[in-house]
């Protein structure tokens, strides 16, 4: 055999066992042999990673900065909880509204009572009586407008435009319209990071979402206001996917679970301190303000931020990939590895379906196993959503503070996440992602059975569901980053935050139904969660799984078996153990 490649007869039976696993695909990153037979030597970007440190301390500065931005999207995400919600409220009237006019008497002849002994909010006897004797059955909605209990809001947009009674929906729409544009946001960052690279569409997003956010406090006109925050929606959610996606990319294989809880949990951190503004802030456009503040200090932050050197590497920008992985090494003191760094062994890495096409979101169902993973990643991620703004945006109702409900809701998540790091490692992403949902399903129908006269019974169920539906999410991000290839990585967590933000534009409008049918709306979210659980156990594990490059990784499965390809190499070196440079050549 050329090359100096001899080997005896047991050695060719042993190589062809080894061998044997691998039939059905070609020698590609790990193994690749020219025409004479002899292996050129290719690199995974793991490798890579692992040379100059694949978690120390540049990757523990990269988090700490990338969770400030993710600190800041639940201000805004649940913000609608204070500056839209709606205070008890009784019809205004008119000119009969004097010294007396909150007097018990005086409100039982013009204010018609409800089925629970509560004054209507809606509506007023018509005429207006002006004794007992004068009193009638007929009512219409309220003439003069409303009066508003201002104990705990001074302002919101319910108040400031009276989005009340048959207007509701508009208030409520508010929601809707921020959903929707975090949904087109998903799509429009997630193709043009993939494109122009993570760290420039961060810098955009970060700039869009101060200027949307502080536009929004100074609207004049509910129109005006549905707008800036639509459009600020599209900014927050270049945050919210491209911040993870950073993460994971600069993070080694055992150390990406703990990387994705990390960042959750400063989520949570912000879901608390927004509750604590809202107790101290009560005008809406002030609270408006107050939660656009940080995005500031975001900004200023980004300029230490690292570029991908994954998403370098993989558009074949080697020379850029190479300055950030010397920096890498630098502050992890790998100084010692980097004479692998250079910029023709880093061309290795690159492959080369990436260099000569642009993928975009099409590539995402062109394949069978990629349109599997799409179809069962984007209905999972719409629960995911659902579920969890289902719960979160219903704060009232239990008997306590809604800004204690907020608070306790942000504190649970803490522990729900903490838990999730050590479950998704015990059981795996697929089972994780798959029981998260379905408990939390589970535990929004039971506690629509319990009834309404056992307050503390129904916050504590309400709370443990909604640590089950954050660990869903947690793991969400997680799961989902991991089972996307890296040249369409972006471009998969923007089409499943799309679906993400459908849910939770959804969310809102689906309590509307409880008008309907009390039990409709919780009954919608519990099928919901049960049914996308139990489809998540089709897709494949990712647990301890190197990150797939391209396309062919995930069809074929070939980020799977590297470990397989190790073993392949170390035995092919033992048959042949005095030609050992000829075989590196």
């Amino acid at each position: 055999m050329q090359g100096g490649l001899i080997y005896t007869h047991t050695q060719i039976h042993t190589l062809s066992l080894s061998l044997s696993v691998f039939v059905q695909r070609p020698f590609v990153h790990d193994l690749l042999f020219d025409s004479d037979c002899r292996q050129i030597v290719t690199m995974r970007f793991e490798e890579i990673l692992d040379e100059v440190g694949g978690f120390s301390k540049f990757q523990f500065l990269l988090l700490l900065i990338l969770c400030l931005p993710r600190a800041i999207l639940p201000l805004h995400f649940l913000l609608h909880n204070f500056i839209s919600a709606t205070p008890p409220h009784r019809c205004s009237l008119g000119v009969q509204e004097g010294p007396l006019s909150s007097d018990h008497d005086v409100l039982a002849l013009s204010i018609p009572r409800q089925d629970n002994g509560s004054f209507s909010s809606c509506r007023v006897y018509d005429p207006l009586p002006t004794s007992d004797l004068d009193h009638r059955n007929t009512t219409a909605p309220c003439p003069y407008g409303w009066i508003y209990d201002q104990s705990q809001f001074s302002s919101t947009t319910a108040t400031e435009w009276d989005l009340v009674c048959e207007d509701k929906q508009l208030n409520q729409a508010l929601a809707t319209y921020f959903f929707l544009g975090v949904t087109l946001g998903a799509v429009l960052f997630g193709q043009l990071s993939d494109r122009f690279g993570r760290k420039s569409m961060l810098l955009v997003a970060l700039m869009s979402s101060t200027v949307l956010s502080a536009t929004s406090a100074f609207s004049t006109s509910y129109a005006m206001l549905a707008v800036c925050r639509a459009l600020c929606g599209i900014a927050l959610s270049g945050l919210s996917i491209i911040g993870v996606v950073l993460g994971i990319e600069w993070t080694d294989v055992k150390h990406r679970t703990f990387t994705g809880t990390v960042m959750s949990l400063s989520w949570s951190a912000g879901n608390m301190f927004l509750a604590l503004l809202a107790y101290f802030i009560r005008d809406w456009r002030h609270l408006m303000l107050a939660v656009t503040a940080p995005c500031v200090a975001a900004i200023i932050s980004w300029w230490w931020l690292p570029e991908s050197a994954r998403w370098l590497l993989a558009n074949g920008r080697a020379e850029e990939a190479r300055k950030y992985l010397l920096q890498c090494a630098k502050m992890n003191e790998k100084n010692k590895n980097t004479s692998r760094l250079d910029p023709e062994a880093l061309g290795k890495v690159t492959v080369s379906e990436v260099t000569e096409k642009t993928h975009s979101y099409l590539d995402l169902v062109k394949t069978p196993q990629l349109r599997k993973i799409t179809l069962i990643s984007g209905l999972f991620w719409f629960a995911v959503a659902f579920l969890y703004y289902g719960i979160s945006f219903r704060i009232s109702g239990f008997g306590v503070s809604i800004y204690l409900t907020q608070f306790i809701y942000g504190a649970i998540e803490a522990p729900a996440k903490i838990l999730t790091f050590f479950v998704l490692d015990w059981i795996g992403r697929r089972n994780g992602q798959a029981w998260f949902l379905i408990t939390t399903g589970a535990l929004i129908g039971i506690n629509t059975a319990i009834p309404l006269e056992l307050s503390v019974l129904r916050t504590c169920v309400a709370v443990v569901a909604k640590g089950f539906s954050e660990a869903a999410f947690t793991t969400a991000f997680l799961y989902s980053a991991e089972l996307y290839p890296t040249i369409l990585r972006q471009c998969g967590l923007g089409y499943t935050s799309c679906l993400c933000r459908v849910g939770s534009s959804l969310a809102p409008m689906i309590m509307l139904l409880e008008d309907s049918w009390l039990l409709l709306p919780p009954l919608i979210f519990t099928g919901m969660g049960i049914l996308s659980g139990s489809l998540v156990f089709l897709l494949p594990e990712t647990l301890n799984i190197r990150l797939p490059e391209n396309i062919f990784d995930v069809e074929e499965g070939r980020h799977r078996q590297s470990d397989s390809n190790r073993v392949l190499k170390i035995q092919m070196k033992k048959m042949n153990p005095t030609d050992t440079t000829t075989s590196q050549d």
